[in-house]
């Protein structure tokens, strides 16, 4: 339990399904370790407060886990390496992957519980021997492109109960509960970072220093100087301070000779992608060239894309039409109309 309304209601729904439920909610960092002054972002120690006060009015037992050496390793580590490495990571799919459905569900057991829940906008079904991951029934608020790491056990122990659901419909329950969250605001910023500014962030947890290079473009020519690799990420436009007949982004990072490429918004265009650190949901292989909808990032719809598995650990993807700023350490998701076949780590 977050702390949230999503969370929240998922567990009165669970209640008023004959399930025996505990309230457990993560604690995944100090404020003060990582520098966050403000109470903003998510996990924080009110938003414990919030999920305890509704366990409480739920009649279930309340826990907090203390993982915050788990999240440093897994997700914040990951994080800072991802930047520095000219990569763009996606820390709440690291959090869902080793947090919620590998080290809070090892916990679950532990103590246990047959299953976990959780807030998610997602729907989980079985069928013909194999659990499948689709989206939920609100897709402005589904979240199948942060679970698709999910493995056949972990879809098999995890409950998501408000994946027939709308917002509007959980809010409602809520607000009918008298749960105090009811109209709480949803985080929208990475709970450690919760300003946006992942670099200051990166050289106050790490140390690390971004240094000063340079601006080139593709033929190797200098435009300028950069602040440092760690400064950017791909599509970006604003804050580059270059001077240019057309507006210039950025295409290209390269930590090892600290330069970042930029060019125009149509160099920004490609039509292929490979990932790595694959997870196959609703097939064992993909044998034969597949056609899916392929997202490769949270806000994109999916796009038509016929993809290959070259290999155990690798996919390669081919979109019909070319792709804006495809990222390194983003996710790309591919889909079989509402169900997740799987996804991977753009490389």
């Amino acid at each position: 339990m977050s702390g949230g309304v999503d969370s929240s209601v998922a567990a009165w729904l669970l209640k008023n399904s004959g399930y025996d439920c505990i309230g457990a909610a993560m604690k995944l960092f100090s404020s003060d370790d990582i520098g966050v002054e403000s109470e903003s972002g998510c996990c924080t120690q009110a938003d414990i407060a919030d999920a305890r006060a509704v366990s409480e009015c739920l009649g279930m037992p309340f826990y907090v886990f203390n993982f915050a050496e788990d999240f440093a390793k897994q997700v914040i580590q990951r994080f800072a390496h991802a930047y520095r490495s000219g990569h763009t990571p996606n820390p709440c799919i690291d959090c869902n992957r080793y947090m919620k459905f590998e080290r809070f569900m090892r916990r679950a057991r532990e103590i246990g519980c047959d299953c976990i829940a959780t807030g998610h906008y997602a729907i989980i079904e079985h069928t013909g021997g194999r659990y499948l991951l689709k989206k939920a029934i609100d897709l402005s608020k589904d979240q199948s492109y942060v679970l698709y790491s999910m493995t056949q056990e972990q879809l098999s122990e995890t409950r998501f109960p408000l994946g027939g659901l709308t917002k509007t419909e959980v809010r409602e329950i809520a607000a009918e509960q008298g749960f105090a969250n009811a109209k709480k605001r949803d985080s929208q910023d990475i709970c450690f970072a919760p300003d946006g500014d992942y670099a200051s962030f990166i050289e106050m947890y790490t140390g690390f220093r971004a240094k000063k290079g340079r601006f080139v473009d593709k033929n190797g020519n200098d435009l300028g100087e950069h602040k440092g690799v760690i400064h950017y990420t791909v599509g970006q436009r604003r804050g580059l301070g270059l001077s240019a007949a057309s507006p210039l982004y950025v295409r290209e990072l390269h930590p090892n000779s600290n330069t970042v490429v930029v060019g125009t918004e149509d160099e920004l265009y490609s039509k292929e992608l490979s990932a790595r650190d694959i997870n196959l949901i609703s097939v064992d292989k993909i044998d034969s060239p597949l056609q899916v909808g392929a997202k490769i990032r949270y806000s994109q719809h999916e796009q038509p894309a016929t993809v290959w598995q070259l290999d155990e650990d690798t996919l390669r993807v081919e979109f019909d039409a070319p792709q804006r700023a495809i990222t390194k350490g983003q996710a790309v998701v591919l889909y079989d109309g509402n169900t997740v076949v799987g996804g991977g780590t753009i490389a």
